[in-house]
């Protein structure tokens, strides 16, 4: 091996080329097969040779000692674009890393970091007040530029959807009415230039400004566009629960599901890849559309439309603190918000939300309302009622205006474990995190174990079988999004590695604010995770910029 290595380095002792071996693992490659025991011999970047290999081969060899060895994870729902073009990225892509997460479909709910022309007088409406171009080493409105600027600049892999809600802003801005021929023209054109220039499809948010002001027209204007590319249309849909915001009659059918035959209604008669985000269910009364969201799932894939959906291993998630509050109160001036009118049918409607959402001030826990108010964090607002002697009404509201209405909640339920373990079986079901590191506060617990969760629930025979669990988070992600060359341990493909010990996933203790089981992680053939060890200077540069 020493003179194999040696015939690798030119007069410089510069490396050439480097073979390495992980031998003695369980490989899982992807593709839902029962693993087999063996070794992985890679060059580089590039998987040579999977099985029984002769280490005399390598120039290095690492020996897994029997641990378990699949194709590094994929997050088919992320919103790591926004930090992919950070001055200091690491931080927000190492809790991931840590999880064994290797790659990323980032761009999602319509607010992605591209899709904007440059000269655009609306830059502050990208983003959608969740994201922001702070502490960037630009902005970056196309997927070329965007792609030439975080390529070998990040630590991990990047694909980025094109986002709607993005894409309207451009030209728009948040005005809440139907788009001008010109207008509607150029958003289009938009989009469209992204898909033909990389973008892994569009994204859809429809719970957001400006996405929830798009009508059907505009909408189907857009699934014309994904099919055209053959590329995925991701979509939050208008509502995820039985009462929101969205519609203004609150009984009748549920609004969950008449956010989905709208999703019915844009794609009928086509082939889109329809992608549905985050299936959950908020709200305890919301629980019950369960079965009949899957009816419609299985009904669209039965009509040609090729619908897929995704979920993560929580039964919260991250929300802006106005999740619960009329448009039309935000729209008012302090003192019209102060009329006694005004709140007295605030009032009476959050009651009656309530009571049919089965959710409540003691569901929303404050993660994060601004600086010199860290008291706040980490309680629910019917706690911080309590302990300041008012009502609930009355202190989410002042938590409101503290934040200039732009706090940040965790709150749940979203969904039940029973139905995570139901889904984690479905086989159109994809598994991701929908999370990502803030600066303050509280973070979302899905940055931390999410995907380890998903294992040790199969290692417990609550989830679907390791092939298939590890599949869902590889080789089937990967196929979703066309990431070519990636999810699969096969040779030829990117030596992409996520490393596990089964035994410790089974048995340990989640939510514990980190992750478990995980051992190694290589990235582009870059060992980036050993054990708890973070190779800060490699993950400098070992992100590709993914064009599909």
């Amino acid at each position: 091996m020493a003179l194999n290595l040696a015939l690798r380095l030119n007069i410089n002792k510069e490396v050439i080329s480097l073979t390495t071996l992980l031998k003695n693992c369980k490989i899982y490659d992807g593709t839902g097969n029962d693993a087999v025991n063996g070794g992985v011999l890679f060059e580089d970047d590039r998987i040579l040779e999977v099985g029984d290999i002769d280490e005399s081969r390598a120039d290095k060899v690492i020996d897994l000692e029997g641990r378990s060895l699949a194709s590094g994870f994929i997050d088919p729902h992320s919103h790591n674009d926004w930090f992919a073009i950070k001055t200091e990225p690491l931080k927000y892509f190492e809790p991931f890393i840590r999880q064994g997460i290797t790659t990323f479909v980032t761009g999602n709910c319509g607010l992605s970091a591209i899709g904007f022309d440059d000269d655009t007088p609306y830059k502050d409406k990208i983003g959608g007040g969740l994201f922001f171009f702070n502490g960037t080493t630009g902005k970056y409105g196309s997927i070329k530029e965007f792609n030439a600027a975080i390529d070998r600049n990040m630590p991990c892999n990047v694909a980025t959807l094109v986002g709607h809600c993005s894409a309207r802003a451009s030209v728009s801005g948040y005005e809440n009415r139907k788009l001008s021929a010109q207008e509607e023209e150029k958003m289009l054109q938009i989009l469209e230039d992204n898909l033909r220039d990389g973008a892994a499809g569009v994204s859809l948010g429809l719970m957001y400004e400006p996405g929830l002001y798009a009508d059907t027209e505009e909408l189907k204007k857009v699934v014309e566009l994904c099919c055209k590319y053959n590329k995925p249309l991701t979509v939050h849909p208008r509502a995820e629960s039985k009462v929101s915001m969205s519609y203004d009659s609150l009984f009748g059918r549920s609004h969950l599901l008449r956010a989905e035959d709208e999703l019915v209604e844009i794609s009928k008669g086509t082939n889109l890849k329809l992608q549905h985000s985050h299936a959950i269910f908020v709200g305890r009364q919301s629980f019950g559309d369960k079965d009949e969201f899957i009816a419609i799932q299985n009904d669209l894939r039965k009509n040609g439309v090729d619908a897929m959906f995704d979920i993560y291993n929580e039964t919260l998630g991250v929300s802006v603190i106005t999740v619960v509050l009329p448009v039309w109160y935000q729209g008012m001036s302090r003192e019209e918000r102060k009329k006694p009118l005004n709140k007295l049918k605030l009032s009476v409607l959050i009651k009656a939300t309530s009571l049919l959402l089965g959710f409540g001030f003691k569901d929303i826990q404050i993660a994060y309302i601004g600086p010199g108010h860290e008291k706040y964090e980490g309680k629910t607002v019917h706690e911080i009622a309590k302990e300041n002697g008012k009502s609930d009404l009355d202190m989410y509201l002042q938590l409101c205006e503290e934040s200039d209405f732009k706090g940040r909640v965790n709150m749940g339920p979203y969904s039940t474990p029973e139905i995570i373990r139901e889904f984690e079986h479905n086989p159109n079901c994809l598994y991701m995190t929908d999370a990502w590191v803030e600066d303050f506060g509280i973070q979302n617990p899905a940055i931390y174990d999410c995907y380890p969760k998903f294992l040790r629930d199969s290692l417990r025979g609550t989830g679907d079988t390791m092939p298939n669990t590890v599949r869902r988070m590889t080789g089937a992600t990967a196929d979703r999004f066309m990431l070519k060359d990636r999810g699969y341990v096969k040779p030829g493909c990117f030596a992409d590695f996520t490393v596990f010990d089964e035994e410790e996933t089974k048995n340990a203790t989640p939510d514990q604010t980190k992750s478990f089981g995980i051992k190694k992680v290589f990235i582009n053939g870059e060992l980036v995770l050993d054990n708890d060890e973070i190779n800060a200077s490699a993950l400098k540069t070992t992100g590709r910029a993914l064009t599909v």
